[in-house]
């Protein structure tokens, strides 16, 4: 495995493709080899943030003869976006593909991405439609900003303007106010200008968080209603619930901390704080249960 693309090949490559692992599990494994299965002239840089299971190390013995993938070691877990920057401060493209451990692309999809994004110049980000095993979209493909009324509306179900787009979602491109992280593809001149995610998130609404600041820039945020890309659960989320809900309702609480005007109203930050936390403490229960039984399930399987 080269660790310094070639200066040709460097100055020719339409896309870096950014996977960050964190125990990601053996989706990692089928990730990195449709990746490297497109036709498209691309880097693939995967960041490790200090996984033990062996697979980032795995994936670079199996691939040590492809110099368009680097690995990157991280001997912390750093988070999600922190990761995401270290791995773009090494690439090459001129856009800046990320991508989830547990998304699968192929050149078909990455064409179509690639293609869009150059013909429109004013475009910040484009998102993919992500889906199931069962075809199902994932209603965060299609979302607003989460701010406190929207957000309220969805999780009480009310009738009204959620953060989530409902219906239908489009075959077609539409213009949107955030997409999924799992799938984001920037102009790098876009994301070096945001200086790309802010690394005060840890993990979860750092993708909200830079798809408002693409939109404060004067930028688009699009989504392919066309493109249609598999999206797993992540192992991460999986075996350390708790700490990925932990991170993903503090991640809730910077992004209306720096966006949701009501924020300004300390009274109104005080309920939401409140909330916020109430919230992840009353999912506790139910994550360790769901926690156990798949270990127990697991021990039973192997017996």
């Amino acid at each position: 495995m080269n660790t310094n693309a070639s200066p040709s090949l460097s100055s020719v490559l339409p896309v870096s493709v950014i996977v960050v692992a964190a125990d990601s599990g053996p989706s990692l494994r089928d990730c990195a080899r449709r990746v490297l299965a497109c036709d498209t002239p691309l880097e693939l840089i995967l960041v490790d943030n200090a996984s033990g299971d062996g697979i980032p190390q795995a994936i670079a013995r199996a691939h040590e003869n492809d110099e368009r993938l680097k690995v990157i070691y991280n001997h912390a877990n750093l988070g999600f976006g922190p990761a995401v920057n270290r791995g773009v401060a090494q690439s090459h493209g001129k856009s800046v593909l990320v991508l989830n451990p547990d998304c699968l692309i192929d050149n078909t999809v990455l064409q179509r991405l690639l293609e869009t994004l150059a013909s429109r110049p004013r475009v910040g980000v484009i998102g993919a439609v992500v889906c199931d095993e069962q075809g199902v979209a994932d209603p965060a493909s299609y979302r607003r900003d989460p701010l406190v009324g929207r957000a309220l509306t969805t999780l009480f179900g009310r009738a009204g303007e959620g953060v989530n787009i409902g219906g239908p979602i489009p075959h077609e491109l539409v213009e949107v106010e955030a997409v999924s992280g799992a799938l984001m593809l920037l102009p790098r001149r876009v994301f070096d200008y945001l200086a790309g995610f802010d690394e005060d998130y840890f993990l979860h609404c750092e993708d909200l968080d830079l798809c408002r600041r693409v939109r404060d820039a004067g930028y688009h945020v699009m989504l392919a209603g066309d493109v249609r890309v598999l999206h797993g659960k992540g192992s991460s989320s999986r075996h350390r619930p708790v700490f990925v809900s932990r991170h993903k309702h503090r991640g809730m609480w910077r992004w209306f901390r720096k966006f949701d005007p009501a924020a300004r109203k300390p009274w109104v930050s005080a309920l939401v704080w409140l909330g916020i936390w109430t919230h992840f403490l009353l999912q506790i229960p139910g994550q360790w249960l769901r926690l156990l039984r798949c270990k127990f399930t697991r021990a039973k399987d192997g017996a």
